[in-house]
């Protein structure tokens, strides 16, 4: 299976209960993840995480599946 570029948004939400879970699923894919930046939005008490993937459909999937069971936290993908 072919590996496209792609975005991955993440945004959570009581950072202080999510953001271990966050990591550590973050870090088990470490392999597909080019680049990774992220900004507290402390108006809307939110927390925002862009990253930059290089992965197969499958491994996208396995990912943003498991960070979106997480309570509090909610992804969007983007392959290109």
């Amino acid at each position: 299976m072919d590996k496209r570029l792609g975005i991955i948004g993440i945004t959570v939400k009581n950072r202080f209960k999510a953001a271990p879970k966050v990591n550590q699923t973050l870090s088990e894919h470490g392999n597909i993840i080019v680049g990774r930046m992220g900004l507290p939005f402390r108006e809307k008490d939110v927390n925002v995480i862009g990253i930059i993937i290089e992965a197969t459909t499958d491994e996208v999937g396995s990912l943003t599946g498991k960070l979106g069971m997480l309570e509090g936290v909610k992804v969007k993908s983007l392959l290109v």
